[in-house]
């Protein structure tokens, strides 16, 4: 089969093999990079199949570095986002103007929360759990938790048309035990689109190359100067931590991808269903995350 022609049937069928009816998901962190830690690799096997992803974060990240900050720190994390959505393929990278290391779960910024997952008309929202080392974490977990079910409320916000029906509600993993530790209901294997969440976190430069570091007590000696070698530092650490398995993730693998599949996964993403939303099924979980039995060999 001549290129040419090769070309041809691929932009004929490439529409064809999109999903039919594409989900619209929204993952909610607190600063710009937060979904993309916790959710990049899920979010981009979702854009590869059709579906609709946006991550919003709800400060500007204009507190997050050693020596820059304001609206030139704001605008410099912004551009890193769209940068990083486009390195992931998902549809929209939003950032508000909420000061960071200020969050607060307050009614306002509670109605931005439940407008945005009203615009995107939401099927799926992931947040974070309010258990976490930062308050503005912790704050963004709250005012997600209290945002669902209003958003089907009429009443609340009501020049933003309600959902007719509750999305599903994850939390994003996280390492705190206490009072509870994250329950993996759902475990993504991210084995084929590990390299760009890489490159969506690479995107994100004043936080992996500069805060990052400086926050963990390293010298900027410390972190590669050559693009290539930054992004070969930075893939080793994400991929250490993208490999970390449990007794309890592997359970979910297996019943998720079958435990024959099991052994041959090595990066994934887990999450939990928050009581506050719609509670689907096994069956409409696997409805909703098509990757579980997709996975390619």
């Amino acid at each position: 089969m001549n290129k040419l022609l090769l070309l041809v049937l691929t932009m004929i069928l490439s529409p064809m093999l999109k999903a039919q009816n594409p989900l619209n998901i929204i993952a909610i962190g607190a600063h710009p990079d937060d979904c993309d830690h916790k959710f990049g690799g899920t979010a981009a096997l979702f854009a590869k199949m059709g579906h609709n992803v946006k991550f919003l974060a709800l400060t500007s990240g204009d507190a997050g570095h050693q020596s820059q900050g304001g609206g030139a720190l704001a605008n410099r994390r912004r551009a890193e986002a769209k940068q990083a959505a486009m390195r992931l393929g998902i549809a929209e990278y939003e950032t508000l103007d909420n000061h960071d290391a200020e969050l607060m779960p307050t009614l306002l910024v509670r109605h931005q929360v439940i407008r945005k997952i009203r615009e995107w008309n939401a099927d799926i929202v992931l947040g974070l759990r309010p258990y976490d080392y930062h308050p503005d974490h912790r704050n963004a977990g709250k005012v997600v938790q209290d945002a669902a079910y209003m958003v089907i409320v009429p009443n609340v916000c009501p020049d933003t048309p309600p959902l007719e029906k509750n999305p599903v509600f994850l939390y994003m993993q996280d390492r705190f035990q206490k009072p509870y530790p994250h329950t993996p209901d759902i475990v993504v294997a991210i084995d084929e689109t590990i390299e760009q969440k890489i490159d969506a976190l690479d995107a994100h430069e004043s936080q992996m190359y500069e805060w990052g570091p400086w926050t963990e007590g390293r010298s900027q000696d410390q972190v590669p100067t050559g693009k290539k070698e930054r992004r070969a530092w930075l893939a080793e650490q994400l991929k250490k931590r993208s490999g970390q398995f449990s007794e309890s993730k592997n359970e979910s693998l297996k019943k998720w991808y079958g435990t024959e599949k099991v052994n041959q996964i090595k990066y994934i993403e887990a999450f939990e269903i928050a009581e506050y939303g719609y509670q689907p099924s096994d069956e409409e979980i696997r409805r909703m995350f098509p990757m579980l039995k997709e996975m390619k060999p």
